[in-house]
């Protein structure tokens, strides 16, 4: 292995020691050349131009996107105005018996206190918004990723096609989903709901059509030798085996749909999002608490209920008491929500009682305002939270920044390139190489090494704090024990959420964005180190200890080289997410690509919004492909 790490830094050093004279004599060193750059925005600006231009006129949008668009309206208008004329005992009854039929009693108690909850902080209303927006938004995910899911699954060229396709979309920051869909359909609905369709639908695909490929050779051989057809081999063998890998999917849209509604409420979208960025934009800390617990409780009713299902699907025992099983099950659901709503009906209120709405927000409000006064500065020695993110940007984001902005394009090329092809093939340091050098072209070199600074200095953090922990939490049941309904809530909560907070205690700037990421990753983070050091083979463990291997020697010399794979995931999946909310912390004076994202957005200037969220997927596709090793055998004749 040391050889071929040898042989592979010596062919980059050859090709360097040939090609950096060249290129520096003709473009110089430095940031990247004004030659070598292309200026996307005025085709995107002439196609801006266009939409407006015909968005009345053309059959295109008035005979197919002017009827979706009326289609998005009334589908959700019906099913809100289904939910209110439950009222909200009708509601509370009828989702906690479908989550106990379906999942048990543990998970409708959950979903009980989760709708009572949101009542009572007098969140009702935009509750069933956003509820109604959901069930649309994921009823649309699962079709569309289905169907995707299904083609790539059943035909080996498709999947090819695909998975570029669903690589980008998922890359891709959510708020670059906002723009051309609100250049479409203009500020509402919409805009909205097929935003966050087009954002939670490839997980959907992905998992499908892993699902149908991974499907068992020998059980479709045996099906064929009975002289199935191919749908015959479809229905009955292909999608029941691939059952686990489709509620997966449909778990997965329906957390990607959760967090997409939140943020498209910067485009019109009402509900528990739209409070969320209101209180947002007055730093007001009471009232986005007061709205983001309704959507953690949300989330997590709905990530438990499809878990819980796909366990107990299949299974012989139903879930509830013995009045809710067998044939009567659903009537008896009906018949009970029926009697709730008649009961509401009575009560003279179809929407929570305002007699009963506790307001948090002053006394949240107090608490914060207290906590900024104590620790926000002045505390002797250790100083405040505001004399952290000042040394932090001194000492850490702005040296990092500078380097990179002075480091000579052609070496941060060359970087990229020998960490890619030493973890991976030379595929592999290509694409990543040709992802940087596209940022180059598309003339936004500066601010993406900023942007990338951001990321590089969160991520360090992250993977310190989040592997430290995991370590601790694999070799304590108890902590870990502590840690789950922690991290549950944290990998629940919107990306919006974290800005708050971050904002009251350390101020606007990149720090703050930086802190907001890395308070969003160490979740995934320290679940992935911690179920990796804990699939450790027991032997191997017993083997160490029989040597007489101290507790830190069995980590560093068995544990942690067996979890190799489980720890390159951890980091992988910490660059993903602490990307995804560094963009977003451009609306709290993040900088950099995130700004110009949102300033595109806010402006309705198509060609600044996408050709930095096109350079975001750059970034992330570079920083993707030099943390997370390609199989040698993949490239096996590169």
């Amino acid at each position: 292995m040391r050889r071929g790490a040898l042989g592979k830094l010596l062919v980059l050093a050859v090709a360097a020691a040939v090609l950096v004279p060249l290129v520096s004599g003709k473009w110089a060193s430095g940031v990247w050349p004004h030659a070598l750059t292309v200026d996307l925005s005025g085709p995107f600006g002439d196609a801006s131009t266009w939409i407006v231009d015909n968005r009345d006129s053309h059959w295109l949008f008035v005979y197919f996107l002017g009827h979706l668009s009326n289609g998005v309206v009334v589908s959700v208008r019906a099913v809100y105005l289904c939910l209110l004329a439950l009222g909200w005992t009708g509601v509370t009854a009828l989702v906690t018996l479908v989550a106990w039929r379906v999942a048990g009693v543990r998970i409708a108690a959950t979903a009980l206190i989760s709708l009572l909850v949101s009542g009572v902080l007098g969140m009702w209303v935009p509750t069933m918004q956003t509820i109604a927006l959901m069930i649309v938004a994921v009823l649309a995910s699962i079709v569309v990723g289905a169907a995707l899911g299904l083609a790539g699954g059943l035909s080996e060229r498709m999947f090819r096609l695909l998975r570029p396709v669903l690589d980008t979309m998922q890359v891709l920051p959510a708020f670059a989903y906002l723009l051309p869909f609100v250049m479409i359909f203009g500020i509402g609905v919409p805009a909205a709901l097929l935003a966050t369709v087009i954002y939670a639908a490839p997980p959907m695909a992905r998992l499908t059509a892993l699902g149908l490929r991974g499907a068992d050779a020998g059980v479709l051989e045996a099906v064929s030798s009975l002289g199935a057809t191919g749908r015959q081999r479809l229905l009955s063998a292909r999608l029941p085996l691939a059952r686990k890998e489709l509620l997966l999917g449909i778990n997965q849209a329906i957390m990607m749909a959760l967090s997409m509604v939140v943020i498209a409420s910067m485009i019109g979208s009402a509900g528990l999002g739209d409070r969320v960025y209101q209180a947002l934009a007055s730093v007001d800390v009471g009232s986005a608490l007061a709205a983001s617990i309704p959507i953690v409780l949300l989330a997590i009713v709905m990530d438990r209920t499809t878990a819980k299902a796909g366990e107990r699907l299949g299974a012989d025992k139903s879930a509830g008491p013995s009045w809710l099983r067998g044939r009567f099950v659903w009537p008896a659901v009906a018949v009970v929500t029926a009697l709730a709503v008649a009961a509401g009906r009575l009560t003279g209120s179809l929407v929570w009682p305002t007699a009963s709405v506790v307001d948090i927000a002053p006394p949240v409000n107090h608490f914060k305002e207290w906590m900024v006064d104590h620790i926000y500065s002045g505390i002797p020695v250790v100083g405040g939270t505001a004399d952290w993110a000042a040394g932090f940007t001194s000492w850490v984001l702005n040296p990092l920044r500078d380097g990179l902005t002075a480091l000579p394009w052609w070496g941060a090329l060359l970087i990229v390139a020998a960490l890619a092809w030493l973890i991976g093939t030379w595929r592999t340091a290509l694409t990543a190489t040709v992802a940087l050098a596209l940022i180059g072209v598309l003339g936004v070199w500066v601010p993406s090494m900023n942007t990338l600074s951001q990321v590089l200095s969160a991520l360090v953090v992250t993977l310190i704090v989040g592997i430290g922990v995991g370590v601790l939490a694999a070799g304590s049941a108890r902590m870990e024990q502590i840690l789950r309904p922690v991290l549950d809530i944290c990998q629940t909560m919107p990306q919006f959420v974290y800005l708050i907070p971050v904002v009251a205690l350390f101020g606007v700037g990149r720090a703050p964005a930086a802190a907001a990421a890395v308070v969003y990753a160490l979740p995934a983070v320290i679940r992935i180190t911690t179920q990796g050091l804990r699939q450790v083979s027991p032997a191997a463990m017993e083997s160490a200890q029989s040597l007489g291997a101290t507790r830190w020697q069995q980590l560093r010399q068995v544990q942690l080289p067996l979890a190799r794979p489980a720890l390159l995931l951890a980091v992988n999946q910490g660059v993903v997410l602490v990307l995804a909310v560094v963009i977003i912390g451009g609306l709290v004076g993040g900088g950099a690509l995130g700004y110009d994202v949102v300033a595109g957005l806010s402006t309705g200037d198509l060609g600044l919004g996408m050709i930095s969220g096109i350079a975001i997927v750059c970034l992330g596709l570079m920083l993707d492909r030099v943390t997370q090793p390609t199989d040698r055998r993949a490239g096996k004749g590169a």
